[in-house]
């Protein structure tokens, strides 16, 4: 078999729908074929990521969230983790074991730090003693990101996320990859596009700014596109995955103030401003998007917190014990509760009763020391200058179980010529990559 090349890109927040507007992806789909993606449970960046280039549900390889509770230590890591959290080899690794001759390169996933691919960039600012950050990126090898930065500039940090979040950073991803891609030519590349997730998120999947954003996205595509085929010495298959499908939302919970509310969740103070006390607290919720992992102290505590969330508003399932083992996310980094919302419904992290106490971070873009996910991280409060403290501001989020047709992602192949089969799940990502090199 002849030397071949792999291009996996995946896309958070693709849809089928979305192709409609985006001819440049449109036309690599014609080389192939397309079908409907059914995203693994839960649906979020982190366990879609890994479940993709590992072939196996979180359950088995441990990313369970877009955070890490260490239950020993008291202490939660978000985006943070490094590569060896992950419970299975990932994809680069299995090609290499496979045929060594096969070079990899990861651009941008999550947990890719200490990865064991031959070339990987990923966002890793530096946190200076003042509070302030330093524009930086993880690289393999590490005298990559200098090269990348001579020829490009900085990576556009504020454009990943934030209110400043736009095309500039998906824009910045592609042109280092072709960098890469032209230097050292691996046959393996996973790269991440983020670029659709902000605005479906913040005015709605379905919005004028949802299709401007899908429209961009093309653009970029179509740069990257040719470059990789005019350059790459060799036959190219494409596959593009959508890690989830984001819904409209229209209402939010807050777990972490129902718990203590409940007397369960202990806070501290540092003058007027609370912090959530993970050693002290009973219970207190991971909240991640449409789940929230709930973490006790003493398991004794199951019956009770559970009652307090059974057949509230925006909660679809209070899932426990087996429950957790039927939907495939019952691994020890795993809540002792899950709740999962209803497709038109989130969970904010908010563990505040009162908008005066709320810690000093929540006013800012702090993704590592919030204690989940907060989208409204995304807005701006133009007279203070601020995140704002108003979660109905959201319109668009992801990651409940897979229910209805809306929630399901976009499969692209040119490798399949005509799909024969109704949908694929995102597990089957990684022997397809497999088979594409023949192995």
């Amino acid at each position: 078999m002849a030397d071949r090349a792999v291009v996996f890109i995946s896309i958070p927040g693709l849809r089928q729908k979305d192709l409609l507007n985006m001819p440049n992806l449109l036309a690599i789909a014609s080389r192939g074929d397309s079908a409907p993606l059914i995203p693994t449970f839960p649906a979020l960046t982190c366990p879609a990521q890994v479940t993709m280039t590992t072939g196996v549900a979180p359950a088995e390889h441990g990313a369970i969230a877009n955070g890490y509770y260490d239950r020993q230590k008291h202490q939660l890591e978000m985006w943070t983790a490094w590569n060896s959290i992950i419970d299975r080899p990932q994809i680069w690794e299995v090609l290499q074991q496979k045929d060594p001759s096969i070079k990899t390169a990861v651009w941008f996933p999550m947990l890719s730090k200490g990865a064991k691919a031959d070339y990987i960039c990923t966002p890793a600012p530096i946190h200076n003693p003042d509070g302030s950050e330093s524009l930086w990126c993880y690289t393999e090898p590490s005298e990559l990101y200098g090269e990348l930065k001579d020829g490009l500039g900085d990576f556009p940090l504020m454009n990943f996320w934030g209110p400043m979040a736009d095309i500039k950073s998906s824009e910045w991803i592609v042109d280092s990859v072709i960098h890469t891609m032209r230097k050292y030519q691996p046959r393996f590349y996973y790269i991440y596009l983020p670029h659709l997730d902000y605005t479906a998120q913040k005015f709605g999947p379905n919005s004028p700014e949802a299709l401007q954003a899908a429209h961009d996205l093309d653009d970029v595509i179509g740069k990257l596109y040719p470059e990789f085929e005019d350059t790459l010495p060799y036959d190219i298959d494409w596959l593009i995955a959508g890690e989830y499908a984001i819904t409209d939302v229209d209402h939010v919970s807050y777990p972490n103030r129902v718990l203590r509310e409940a007397g369960l969740l202990r806070v501290s103070k540092t003058g007027d401003h609370e912090d959530l006390d993970f050693a002290h607290s009973q219970a207190w919720a991971l909240a991640d998007h449409q789940i929230a992992h709930i973490y006790l102290s003493d398991k004794s505590l199951t019956e009770k917190v559970v009652e307090l969330f059974k057949d509230k508003p925006g909660i679809d399932q209070v899932l426990v014990g087996e429950q957790l083992k039927d939907v495939g996310i019952d691994h020890p980094n795993s809540g002792d509760i899950v709740l999962v919302a209803t497709p038109n419904s989130w969970f904010a992290y908010y563990f505040w009763n009162d908008d005066a106490a709320a810690p000093s971070y929540a006013h800012t873009v702090d993704i590592h020391r919030k204690p989940g996910y907060d989208p409204v991280e995304l807005f701006l409060d133009t007279q203070s200058k601020s995140i704002p403290l108003d979660a109905t501001l959201v319109k668009g989020s992801h990651g409940a179980l897979i229910k209805h047709d809306s929630q399901k992602s976009l499969f692209i192949s040119t490798c399949i010529r005509k799909i024969s089969k109704a949908s694929y799940t995102q597990t089957e990502m990684f022997d397809i990559i497999l088979k594409s090199f023949g192995l």
